[in-house]
């Protein structure tokens, strides 16, 4: 929710500091950037190292980036504040996606995608709120998202206690599991098809996440409120996707989940740039619900793969996420500046066709599970 403030209010942003998509981009860029160096590293570091109480630090890195952001004077402090909230999302997703995965039970998809519903509906929430209070009332209001930081902190704070708690438990009955189940070869491989595959996704998501609203705005003519209320529409359709995503792979497999929605959307997005304003929002409707399930069922994927660097490799793929999205948005807005924002919905629509790739991965599945001839995608 805190992290979406920041794509809300681009276009107070955009009028207040005079800037340009290229600017706009750069915010974005800087956000995701911070976060995508840092979280592979943190998680590397948490694998060998586990720190159950980075969860809570994390928050207080995000709680001073919207302080920050309320009051910056100037673009350089406006790039700062939203770097220290980047930090913060280092800091915070690799630890508590190995949390997730130890409270699941054995439904790891499920618990994923249950992580991320939580990232997702704020994400969705934020627009609405940021509408209401930081669009009606000034960038000022920014800190009074900050008590949502407070209390986050209180929560990470108990749950950071019982992650202790479970490590301590798993030392004593010396549970440890650091053995490679796949061939270097063939883990390099996947994980570079499963980056190829984020790369379609994100940079599509991109386009919407930060543009959604100018072009809506310079297409048919809305109002930056009403711009802001359909962004939320779509986000709502991305978080319900993220919630779809992790069972059904835990259900028909991960491989399975992974082809059918990065492919499965191509369609809705080759026509969204023809259509009307009806047919807009309910097509990035569908385009958010199915593109969205492929997230939590890639990570588990990778999870299963190697199941003995679950922090580096769940750093590695949100911090690939978050920098395809910042370097999306970057390139996207100098497309937009040169050509048109209509122009950057023609380029993209083409990107989900990336998803035939998904039928070189190997069928992997949790350690104890072997896969079935049904399971098995033909090709």
């Amino acid at each position: 929710m805190m992290q979406s403030v920041i794509v809300t209010i681009y276009p107070l942003l955009k009028d207040e500091f005079a800037l340009s998509f290229v600017q706009i981009g750069i915010i974005t860029l800087t956000f995701q950037f911070t976060a995508s160096l840092l979280q592979p590293v943190v998680g590397l570091v948490a694998d060998r190292h586990p720190m159950p109480f980075s969860l809570p630090v994390g928050m207080l890195f995000t709680l001073g980036g919207l302080v920050l952001l309320s009051v910056a004077p100037s673009y350089p402090v406006l790039l700062l504040s939203v770097g220290l909230i980047g930090c913060g999302s280092a800091v915070f997703h690799p630890e508590s996606s190995r949390v997730a995965r130890m409270a699941s039970g054995g439904h790891f998809g499920l618990a994923q995608s249950l992580f991320q519903i939580g990232g997702n509906t704020g994400q969705a929430l934020g627009p609405v709120f940021a509408a209401a209070v930081i669009l009606r009332l000034g960038r000022a209001k920014a800190d009074w998202f900050g008590l949502a930081a407070l209390l986050s902190i209180v929560i990470l704070l108990q749950v950071s206690r019982w992650y202790h708690h479970h490590l301590r438990a798993r030392v004593r009955k010396h549970v440890v599991d650091d053995t490679p189940r796949f061939p270097p070869r063939m883990v390099r491989r996947t994980v570079g098809i499963l980056l190829l595959l984020m790369f379609s996704k994100f940079f599509y998501l991109a386009s919407i996440s930060s543009y959604y609203e100018f072009y809506l705005i310079k297409r048919f003519d809305v109002s930056a409120h009403v711009a802001a209320q359909l962004l939320a529409v779509f986000l709502f359709a991305v978080a319900a996707g993220t919630l779809i995503g992790g069972p059904l792979g835990d259900r028909i497999g991960r491989k399975r989940v992974i082809w059918l929605s990065i492919l499965g959307c191509a369609p809705f997005t080759l026509m969204l740039p023809y259509v009307n304003l009806g047919w807009t929002v309910a097509l990035s409707v569908l385009i958010g619900l199915i593109l969205a399930s492929a997230f939590p069922a890639i990570i588990v994927y990778a999870q299963d793969m190697l199941t003995h660097r679950i922090g580096m490799v769940s750093g590695l793929f949100y911090g690939f996420s978050f920098g395809l999205g910042g370097l999306g948005a970057a390139i996207l807005g100098l497309m937009a500046d040169h050509f048109s924002i209509e122009f950057v919905y023609h380029v993209c629509a083409f990107l989900p066709l990336l998803g035939l790739f998904a039928v070189w991965l190997p069928d992997v599945r949790p350690p104890g599970q072997a896969p079935t001839q049904h399971d098995a995608i033909p090709g």
